[in-house]
């Protein structure tokens, strides 16, 4: 059996997490397997399913916190179990280091997979471009979800020459498609049944854009007062948001889920699908509302290549937010909407597939 480390901050219900967790299931465990390397001291949301799974939780202190144990941490871990193969997701190069320790800890195959297409701010970006070299020589395995996610954190250059794997955020799209049942379930368990519902998938941090988002809702709201916008979530901004919420007036329109593990049956309860993110590699909720045939509107900073249905439609964030609002209609044909998925190649089983060949088959290695 070969096995892989996977290094993340957390295994939480976050999108690359997610993502990880879909393949992960699709897997032929008896062949493969996978261990995960968290900074997390609590128990992460995926972390009884890993275990039960077969995989492994190891953890290091927070390179924020203590670098030093970080490295030697990671270095312990790979040489320790003689992990061979070693991924980490992320969107900043400092994390060229965390592989870098697993590689002095006799990794051979050094994957890393990109998140976003953009940092938090200027000087995140500028030290992401100061510590991309050592990014692109100590990995031997680029992937991303985009082309532009992939040009942001390993180069145009590495882009043009084609020396990395483009792997798409793949899906179980039976399950995440459209379903009559759970729209009742979930509406009734809400007690939302004759509202429109407007809703998001997302972590309650910066980049989400929540408090745009909100004031999306409230233009929304004031046109037509019988609907809710539905969260799903958690973050470290979801007090902040919270309290923004009741300074307009809207809190208790607003339902404030939570992390579920049935976030596809949410998706069926929902009637439209806003997402005005600043920033992304190829955000995994989106293509989800896809799935499940809602109308959704998306900031025009995300990938393009996030536009797999016709369902999509971008929009500026320099545009107001009553603007926004006015985009807002009821999704249609939701039963269709599979069908692209599945054309495009996002059955998260060909995606597994496709993983097991760039991680553990790759010949130019």
């Amino acid at each position: 059996m070969e096995r892989l480390l996977c290094i993340v901050s957390r295994m939480d219900a976050g999108g690359a997490e997610t993502f990880l967790m879909k393949v992960y299931r699709s897997l032929d465990r008896n062949l493969y397997q996978i261990d995960f390397c968290v900074s997390k001291k609590e128990k992460n949301f995926y972390e009884d399913e890993i275990i039960k799974l077969g995989g492994k939780m190891h953890r290091v202190s927070p390179k924020s916190k203590n670098f030093f144990s970080n490295f030697f941490g990671i270095r312990k871990i790979a040489r320790d179990n003689q992990y061979k193969y070693v991924l980490r997701l992320s969107k900043h190069s400092l994390s060229s280091f965390e592989l870098l320790a697993a590689k002095m800890g006799g990794a051979k195959i050094i994957a890393y997979r990109a998140t976003n297409s953009s940092g938090r701010g200027a000087i995140s970006n500028i030290l992401h471009y100061i510590f991309r070299p050592l990014l692109n020589m100590v990995t031997n395995v680029k992937i991303s979800p985009s082309t532009e996610a992939a040009e942001y954190v390993f180069g145009k250059k590495i882009v043009k020459d084609k020396k990395y794997f483009l792997l798409k955020n793949g899906l179980d799209i039976d399950k995440y498609g459209f379903s009559k049942v759970n729209r009742e379930k979930i509406r009734k368990e809400l007690k939302i049944e004759n509202k429109f519902v407007i809703g998001h998938v997302g972590r309650f941090s910066k980049q989400k854009n929540h408090k745009f988002l909100l004031e999306i809702y409230k233009e929304y709201f004031v046109k037509n007062p019988n609907s809710v916008l539905l969260l799903i979530g958690e973050g470290e901004l979801e007090n902040e948001i919270k309290t923004y919420a009741k300074e307009l007036n809207i809190f208790d329109n607003i339902i404030f889920y939570g992390i579920t593990d049935k976030v596809n049956e949410f998706y069926s309860a929902m009637d439209f699908y806003i997402f005005p993110s600043f920033f992304e590699g190829m955000p995994n909720t989106v293509i989800e509302a896809q799935t499940s045939g809602l109308q959704c509107l998306i900031s025009d900073s995300i990938t393009k290549e996030a536009k797999i249905t016709d369902k999509i439609k971008f929009k500026s964030l320099n545009d107001s937010s009553n603007s926004w609002s006015n985009e807002i209609v009821s999704s249609e044909n939701r039963e269709n909407a599979k069908k692209f998925l599945y054309s495009e190649g996002y059955d998260i089983n060909s995606v597994a597939r496709e993983f097991i060949n760039i991680i553990f088959n790759n010949e130019k290695i």
